[in-house]
């Protein structure tokens, strides 16, 4: 299977998976721009704005190829001279609190040497845990897991639960999901080509994992504490992902499209200084199982 190909399947992907978040907003539609990197290749951002479930959400498509940089070399450990990067990146912030952020992304990457690798994950950051919701989240992504590799979500769940972690906060940014990276022929039982349908599987599934989640709190009742913790968790989103998050600092380092790669910031967010959740009340809790004070495995 050839990186266009791989390319060109990941594209169409984009489309339909826009037209279907269209349908499950209700109002709003997809603006697109397209982009072309100096340096080699390029991409298509689409971006929903002020829907009626969605505050923002974004659906990013790139291609790009290039030099592998000192800095890539570097930060990245990457081994040799021109590399291949494409995929799709999902992020989407809803209006309502009681509506999870959720995060998809799904990648390939070569370099010059031979060597390749698809990377991705999915990941749910609900403004308020529950856990039942959290159980149902987790059992839609193990069905796509076992039907690849019955050892994929005993793998890719605890990735995500250590790579989705603020160290600096010690907490969780949310309930995880799966997370994996580096996977290829080498250290897997399955061949590019299956590796590739798990990623294509994964994505294709996105809209129908988050409209399950979605309509359980879409028509709940917003109150003005509910607005104001949902910027506060805003707030610890986009502090994993300028501080820590791989992609990001990936975009960044290969020269990416900045507006493409922040694109995952949300529209609004907000930090208070020693902000103190009230004892018992629903932020108290979800803050505990954030902490792992109450995780239930």
């Amino acid at each position: 299977m050839t990186k266009e190909a791989i390319a060109s399947a990941y594209k169409a992907l984009q489309t339909t998976i826009c037209t279907d978040l269209e349908k499950l907003d209700g109002t709003s539609t997809f603006s697109s721009d397209h982009w072309e990197r100096a340096e080699g290749g390029g991409g298509l951002t689409r971006v929903l704005k002020d829907g009626d479930l969605l505050e923002k959400g974004g659906v990013a498509f790139s291609a790009v190829h290039g030099e592998v940089s000192p800095a890539m070399k570097s930060q990245l450990h990457l081994e040799g001279e021109t590399f291949f990067a494409t995929g799709i990146s999902i992020v989407l912030h809803p209006h309502n609190p009681h509506v999870p952020i959720i995060h998809m992304n799904v990648r390939y990457f070569e370099l010059d040497n031979g060597t390749y690798w698809f990377g991705g994950g999915i990941d749910l950051t609900p403004h308020y845990v529950i856990p039942v919701q959290a159980h149902l989240f987790h059992a839609r992504l193990k069905t796509i897991c076992d039907k690849y590799d019955t050892g994929f979500y005993a793998k890719h769940k605890p990735w995500a639960d250590t790579y989705f972690h603020i160290p600096h906060r010690n907490e969780s940014r949310g309930i995880g999901g799966i997370f994996f990276d580096h996977l290829s022929e080498n250290n897997t039982s399955l061949t590019k080509e299956s590796l590739f349908a798990y990623c294509s599987e994964l994505a294709s599934s996105f809209v129908s994992i988050y409209t399950e989640q979605a309509e359980l709190g879409r028509t709940k009742t917003i109150e003005p504490h509910h607005i104001a913790w949902r910027n506060l968790r805003r707030g610890r989103y986009v502090e994993f992902n300028l501080v820590h998050d791989r992609g990001t600092k990936f975009g960044l380092f290969s020269g990416g499209r900045t507006e493409s790669i922040l694109m995952s910031l949300p529209p609004m967010a907000q930090w208070e200084y020693q902000y103190a959740v009230q004892e018992g009340s629903e932020e108290a809790e979800t803050l505990k199982w954030l902490k792992g004070e109450m995780r239930d495995e």
